[in-house]
């Protein structure tokens, strides 16, 4: 049995991040299958869409880590669908989203990812971020990576080192989501300093302001932990900071909450 008492040490951080890399290269083959054919969608009961895929990748992964991590807890969004969630969870647990964006899955545009993430204490220490269809595994653990030109099943390697970027003097670009962009999250950027806006699906926000390519990413629609878990280990370990928008720690484990987030602001650096 694999018990955590604390977060764990830099070196075994990296390791579950790979681990979990590989896990969720794995999934993307069922996941890239499915896509790549005539697939249907169906409606779940709080209405948000599922496929095939969805199913698959979640099957690959709860089997693996099984195998790999024994008697550590997992959340994982289709059981939880099915199964209902728990009324409390235990201090050290793995969040998994098998398709992140399946809105983006079902339009075809690429921007879905497989996210896996271990919690301690209510923090993110360790985490994958695979997109399949755009060949970018990203990992969070000591330190964040993108593996590029990465396609499903394929063996990992060491990856280029991502590094949040200093704010530029001339302002802000922020990323949205973008099939949620609610008037909260517009007032919050007019607010700001913010000279350019880009949007993009699923996890992969939190994987561009790691990478630089953003500044800050507002989020004031509605989220669950298994969405945001691996996206918010890559981002810290890049050196970035998601926090409530009063500035308080965004936590995870919120079993009297369902495991719904509240609102959150990722940020680059420190938050201005």
């Amino acid at each position: 049995m694999t018990i955590f008492l604390s977060a764990p040490p830099a070196a075994e951080r990296d390791r579950l991040a790979r681990l979990f890399a590989a896990i969720a290269s794995e999934a993307g083959l069922p996941v890239m299958e499915v896509y790549e054919s005539a697939f249907e969608h169906r409606t779940k009961a709080d209405y948000s869409p599922v496929s095939d895929a969805d199913e698959r990748a979640e099957e690959v992964i709860l089997a693996r880590l099984e195998e790999a991590m024994p008697g550590v807890p997992v959340l994982a969004e289709e059981r939880a669908a099915r199964e209902g969630v728990a009324e409390r969870i235990e201090d050290a647990f793995i969040l998994v989203d098998p398709v992140d964006g399946t809105r983006e899955f079902i339009q075809r545009k690429g921007d879905f990812t497989v996210n896996i993430a271990l919690i301690c204490a209510g923090e993110p220490v360790a985490g994958a971020v695979f997109a399949p269809a755009r060949r970018e595994m990203y990992l969070g653990g000591s330190a964040a990576s993108l593996l590029a030109g990465f396609a499903p099943g394929d063996r990992l390697s060491s990856g280029i080192t991502l590094h949040t970027r200093a704010y530029p003097a001339g302002g802000l670009t922020a990323i949205t989501s973008a099939s949620h962009l609610d008037e909260r999250t517009q007032a919050f950027l007019a607010e700001r300093s913010i000279t350019d806006r880009t949007a993009i699906g699923s996890s992969l926000k939190f994987c561009w302001v790691a990478a630089g390519k953003a500044d800050v990413y507002p989020r004031w629609g509605p989220t669950m932990e298994w969405d945001t878990a691996a996206g918010h280990a890559v981002l810290a370990a890049a050196g970035g900071r998601v926090l409530k928008p009063d500035g308080s720690p965004f936590v995870y484990g919120k079993a009297q909450d369902g495991f719904r987030n509240g609102p959150f602001i990722a940020w680059g650096r420190q938050p201005v």
